[in-house]
């Protein structure tokens, strides 16, 4: 069986949740699985020394523009929240934590915390946020409260963004297809044309 695609994400990145309404429909059309890994892209852009897109002069203005017309070109909702970006460790836990009993289930969480954040406006860097968007599709609130502060969860998701720098993964979304990685929405049809004629 073909190896499952990874898809490295961080769920303040508006590319990122883009992403992630593209990519398992992409995948299943080649045969493969998707691999959800979100990790922290904070601690990414401090080892690079650079602030967010949104805060670099000249590029947070087009970064803010082009969220708006890449939304309209996959046809998904979207609007940019307030506060934006926002820590993501509460969010990443509760993946992790579902993820480690079902990984189908995991991936709900992590659409169902994405659309919070970029349609809704909910802040998911509140973990009790967290919580209320997990129980909204059916998570016992008590059990993921706990489950996000549990010492396996808290090390899984450091041992992730740990291995990305390892990898050089520097921003979201990154998807590796058979150890070939691609960063970028705007490389989607790249990942395409390499799972249909095994690269170019």
């Amino acid at each position: 069986m073909a190896n499952p695609i990874e898809f490295f994400f961080d769920f303040s990145s508006p590319y990122g949740y883009f992403a992630s309404t593209q990519i398992e429909v992409l995948a299943g059309k080649h045969g493969r699985d998707v691999q959800w890994r979100p990790f922290l892209m904070g601690a990414t852009l401090k080892l690079m020394n650079l602030p967010p897109n949104v805060e670099i002069p000249l590029k947070g203005d087009y970064a803010r523009h082009d969220f708006d017309r890449t939304a309209r070109w996959f046809g998904v909702p979207f609007r940019t929240p307030e506060p934006f970006p926002v820590a993501t460790v509460a969010a990443c836990r509760a993946f992790y934590w579902v993820d480690a009993q079902d990984p189908k289930r995991a991936k709900e969480v992590a659409m169902t915390l994405y659309k919070a954040y970029f349609v809704e406006g909910i802040n998911i860097s509140d973990a009790e946020n967290v919580v209320k968007v997990g129980t909204s599709i059916g998570l016992d609130a008590d059990a993921l409260r706990a489950g996000v502060g549990e010492p396996t969860v808290k090390e899984r998701l450091k041992a992730v963004t740990d291995e990305a720098a390892r990898r050089n993964i520097f921003g979201s979304p990154f998807v590796v297809v058979d150890g070939e990685p691609f960063w970028g929405t705007d490389r989607l049809p790249q990942v395409e044309k390499w799972l249909a004629n095994g690269g170019f």
